[in-house]
């Protein structure tokens, strides 16, 4: 379910570090707003702040602020803007911006912004969009803030499994990971899972139908060993447009430095335009080991995956 947001000041400036003019409308094209500083081609083109951040720094600055100057190119108020996450959309009509950062890198007493207020709120409390579709905004107009829910299938792969012969552990146990992973970054998901055999037509079936409703993440679980029913890695090379192949590496050495059959692993993890694969060994105890280190960097993968800057 969405947030309401209402538009209550648009403002642009010429030039970046400044100030901006409230204005009755503003054009968004593929690159931001038409005449604003901060359009181009890249993740922050617009900028919002919630009225409620501005009236906050008003208090504690003991004074009024307009519209704009905190630089923002959207003033708007009935959502604490800072509690979205990179991804969600905010829609008006057919105007639609992802977000992509929430709050930057305050430049104090060299941003002019700054020195008009004494203080600025947008490092905390601003974010930034960028454009996915264009057209016309007006002050009065209605938002809706729409949190990105990420999509994660999880395949366990296993003859045995597949035939009732034997529970199927490391599946649930990446979902029991994966659950606690998303709920302390406080995203929406939905998580499904899912028994294979060994099979690589049933593996092969199953992938391109996630690729076609654009699965953010996938884990398989088992067949990646020497066995001549594992089919795990060939299968899923097959369907990568790119792999990540560090990962994988410093798990196999890590882990292989005690125990050397870990190095025996031929799991791989890669992308298929934007959904993010890893391929992982069927035991439990390797499902803590790599789930561990997956973890670590899973969020930098999806915003690089989808081209948001956070260095």
């Amino acid at each position: 379910m969405g947030n309401s947001i209402v538009i209550k000041s648009l403002n642009i400036s010429k030039n970046k570090g400044t100030v901006k003019t409230p204005c009755s409308s503003v054009e968004l094209t593929g690159n931001g707003i038409k005449g604003d500083a901060h359009s181009g081609p890249w993740h922050r083109q617009v900028s919002m702040l919630g009225v409620e951040s501005i009236r906050k720094q008003e208090k504690e600055l003991n004074r009024k602020i307009e519209f704009g100057k905190f630089a923002e190119n959207i003033t708007a108020e009935g959502f604490q803007l800072y509690h979205a996450h990179p991804l969600d959309r905010i829609i008006s009509g057919s105007t639609i911006l992802e977000v992509t950062q929430i709050g930057k890198k305050c430049h104090g007493k060299k941003c002019g912004i700054f020195k008009e207020t004494g203080n600025c709120v947008m490092p905390k409390e601003g974010i930034f969009c960028r454009v996915i579709s264009g057209g016309e905004l007006k002050v009065g107009d209605s938002m809706d803030h729409i949190p990105k829910t990420f999509r994660m299938k999880v395949i366990t792969l296993s003859d045995r499994a597949y035939a009732g012969v034997y529970q199927d552990r490391s599946g649930k146990m990446i979902i029991e990971e994966a659950e606690k992973w998303f709920s302390l970054k406080q995203l929406d998901f939905k998580l499904e899972r899912e028994i294979l055999p060994d099979d690589k037509e049933a593996l092969s079936e199953e992938l391109l139908r996630i690729f076609e409703e654009d699965y953010d993440i996938v884990i398989t679980t088992g067949s990646t060993g020497l066995g001549t029913r594992d089919i795990a890695p060939e299968i899923v090379k097959q369907h990568l447009d790119r792999e990540i192949p560090g990962i994988m590496e410093l798990i196999r050495v890590k882990y292989g430095m005690v125990n050397p059959n870990a190095l025996l692993s031929r799991s791989v993890a890669g992308l298929h335009g934007k959904t993010i694969i890893f391929t992982l060994p069927g035991s439990t105890k390797a499902i803590n080991e790599y789930m561990e280190e997956i973890l670590k960097s899973l969020w930098h993968i999806i915003l690089m995956v989808h081209d948001i800057d956070s260095h």
